[in-house]
């Protein structure tokens, strides 16, 4: 089992560097999130400075751009990175998508599950498997001159992660990708019981197993070696639980450990602006079950036990330790975790 990072894009030149470094500090592979700054831009410069690592979207945002333009940035992407390349999408929430990029939204679950079928039809029209022709009812596609197609490359397709958190979104996972990109605020019961169940219920739709998805989970770590090093990553990962769990949305992943209504109230106070009343919320307790707890040397065979039995194929990545990557003795640490973990799994 090997650990992956996200990472945000900066400039061209700090995503290059920054895959480069990631790349030596032995992690998997690295997850670039569209925020204010492109994935697929990040991804394209880290091309060029990596040799193994896999280059992924974790996620791009799917609805604003056509799966044309999608398909033929990940084609390239493939290509480029001789089969390294992993196109990660999500739906984005209907605020963004709306006001920040004027793009229709609903309804996202049968959108998203057209927007996955026709880059999968594009790909295999640019292999020349196929003429394209796909039609549903939010995306059309029956033009594809050779002079407008990339053509055939040496490696296969890329693979296509769906970000998943409800029912739906989850067993389209099973039904149309080859893997889910896992929320940060889970918990391994919630994925193992949980998702996984609906992800099955897709597969079998689809008449594959679960041996065909990839569980690319992201995990919120509290590490330190003291007591005042370990507060201090606990009262982070407090406060990224509490906005987290005051989206809406996001309820069933409490109430699935019996936190009821703990989710409205987070909301409630987020809207107040009572950050400090979000974070009392989240006890030791609540923490225990979305946020693993450990010292430097016992983290990554930690992480192994914990995630190893979530499903056949499972990637962990640190959600965290991009945020002090620029540190050269943070870095080495998170190296021993990244070989600690290929050690144990």
């Amino acid at each position: 089992m090997e650990l992956d990072i996200i990472a945000h894009p900066g400039t061209i030149k700090d995503s290059h560097d920054h895959a480069r470094r990631v790349e030596e500090a032995g992690f998997g592979a690295i997850w670039w999130t569209d925020s204010g700054r492109s994935a697929y831009l990040a991804s394209t410069a880290s091309v060029l400075s990596t040799e193994r690592l896999i280059i992924g979207t974790g996620i791009a945002v799917a609805f604003p751009r056509s799966p044309m333009v999608t398909a033929g940035i990940a084609w390239e992407l493939a290509a480029s990175t001789g089969g390294r390349f992993v196109l990660g999408l999500g739906s984005q929430v209907k605020a963004h998508i709306e006001r920040r990029y004027s793009t229709e939204f609903s309804p996202p679950g049968p959108r998203l599950r057209e927007y996955v079928e026709s880059v999968k039809a594009i790909f295999r029209a640019f292999n020349r498997e196929e003429k394209l022709s796909y039609e549903g009812e939010y995306y059309n596609f029956s033009l594809l001159p050779d002079m407008w197609s990339p053509g055939p490359i040496e490696v296969p397709a890329p693979p296509i992660y769906v970000s998943a958190v409800r029912p739906y979104m989850s067993r389209l996972v099973g039904e149309v990708a080859d893997g889910i990109h896992v929320h940060p605020f889970h918990s391994p019961s919630f994925v193992k019981e949980t998702q996984r169940t609906a992800i099955e219920e897709g597969c079998a739709r689809s008449g594959r197993s679960l041996e065909d998805i990839t569980f690319s989970i992201p995990v919120m770590t509290a590490v330190g070696d003291t007591d005042e090093e370990l507060e201090k990553t606990r009262s982070h990962a407090r406060m990224m639980c509490a906005f987290y769990g005051s989206t809406p949305g996001y309820e069933s992943i409490m109430e699935h450990h019996g936190y009821e209504g703990m989710g409205q109230e987070l909301n409630a106070l987020q809207r107040k602006g009572d950050i400090a009343g979000m974070q009392a919320l989240m006890s030791d307790d609540v923490l225990s079950h979305y946020v693993i707890e450990a010292s430097w040397n016992d983290l990554g065979p930690k992480l192994v036990e914990t995630y190893r039995d979530v499903a056949p194929n499972v990637r962990i990545t640190s959600y965290t330790a991009a945020d002090h990557f620029d540190d050269p003795a943070m870095r080495e640490k998170w190296s021993h975790v990244t070989k600690a973990m290929r050690d144990a799994g």
